[in-house]
């Protein structure tokens, strides 16, 4: 993911400065969390939204004082990237329509009445698309069958008609926020798919989940999580993250994964058995945080050679000076000083 830079409220647009940051390779998000923008200012952000690629944003939130009128948008045509979320309330949705140039679009308006505003002609051409929460969840995401050249996605609490995604055969990341009894065949279909995230929500496992080209996994404070005898599948995982699991006790590296170089396990305060790290051959960042892993006993097991940076804390201050000066003797480094 690209640094952001969020330009918040500004009286005047500085674009010496945007324009820097464009071309530092940043994400740039002129941002109003009220209505604080005049005519002139929407005038010259128009502007640069002409000049600009997607990598120049425009974001409306918060206006926790009224509703945001979405005829504000039509003073932006030439707006490539919008940011329309943490909004409790927006009148006139339907004016999204109408804004040909989008390609990127975070849509989170919490009192969402338009739950068919996803088959807008114009959304059919977007390249990223963030659905954030909102009051209903009658959603409709059929739609998004249409959505051919989206390779971004992420979806926060809406399940209606979401096996459609698996029609997205473009889609490199997927996001599955707040969701839960939901099959997870469709992911299968996903060939090109890079990087899955799961955040809140509930299921005990992924095991429809098969083999796959999935680099990146993270799943974090997802409810009931108790199981992942697949890890296997992820044959070309090089990043995994699991956090905040709280039934989640053990993992097992059954196979060879020899693509993975960062595991990061953190606050499952009742995992106690990792194994299996012997077959992760190309390991060079390990890091466990706040587990019922026993160190004595876990330091004994064989790690790869490739390992460098491996971290392990107790939350216990002492005990983590102690561990640390530990793994110092064995030849790791923390990390944190890089």
């Amino acid at each position: 993911m690209r640094i952001q830079n969020r330009i918040n409220n500004p009286e005047k647009i500085d674009r010496l400065l945007i324009e820097k940051e464009l071309k530092d390779g940043k994400l740039v998000i002129v941002q109003f969390s009220d209505k604080l923008y005049s005519d002139k200012i929407l005038a010259e952000l128009n502007e640069l939204c002409l000049e600009y690629d997607d990598n120049f944003s425009v974001r409306f939130y918060g206006h926790y004082q009224g509703s945001f009128d979405c005829k504000t948008l039509l003073k932006l045509p030439n707006i490539k990237a919008l940011w329309l979320d943490s909004l409790m309330k927006a009148d006139n949705l339907e004016v999204l329509a109408v804004l040909k140039n989008l390609t990127r679009l975070s849509l989170g308006v919490f009192e969402l009445k338009e739950t068919e505003i996803l088959q807008a002609e114009n959304l059919k051409n977007l390249k990223e698309l963030i659905i954030g929460e909102t009051r209903t969840k009658a959603l409709n995401l059929q739609y998004l069958e249409n959505y051919r050249d989206i390779n971004l996605l992420a979806i926060i609490g809406h399940t209606k008609n979401i096996d459609v995604v698996g029609k997205l055969t473009e889609l490199e990341y997927l996001g599955l926020n707040s969701i839960s009894k939901v099959k997870l065949d469709f992911v299968n279909k996903l060939k090109k798919l890079k990087s899955l995230h799961f955040v809140l929500g509930g299921r005990e496992n992924l095991d429809e989940i098969e083999e796959n080209e999935i680099e990146t996994l993270e799943i974090v404070r997802v409810r009931a999580f108790n199981s992942f005898k697949n890890i296997s599948n992820f044959k070309k995982l090089k990043n995994l993250l699991i956090e905040d699991q709280k039934q989640f006790t053990s993992l097992n590296f059954d196979k060879e994964l020899s693509y993975l170089t960062s595991f990061k396990l953190l606050n499952c305060k009742t995992f106690n058995s990792l194994t299996g790290l012997e077959n992760l051959k190309s390991l060079n960042n390990l890091r466990i945080s706040n587990t019922d892993i026993n160190f004595d006993e876990f330091i004994k097991q064989q790690f790869p050679k490739s390992l460098d940076i491996f971290a392990f804390y107790t939350g216990k201050t002492k005990i983590d000076k102690e561990i640390k000066e530990r793994l110092l003797k064995l030849g790791y480094i923390d990390g944190l000083n890089r």
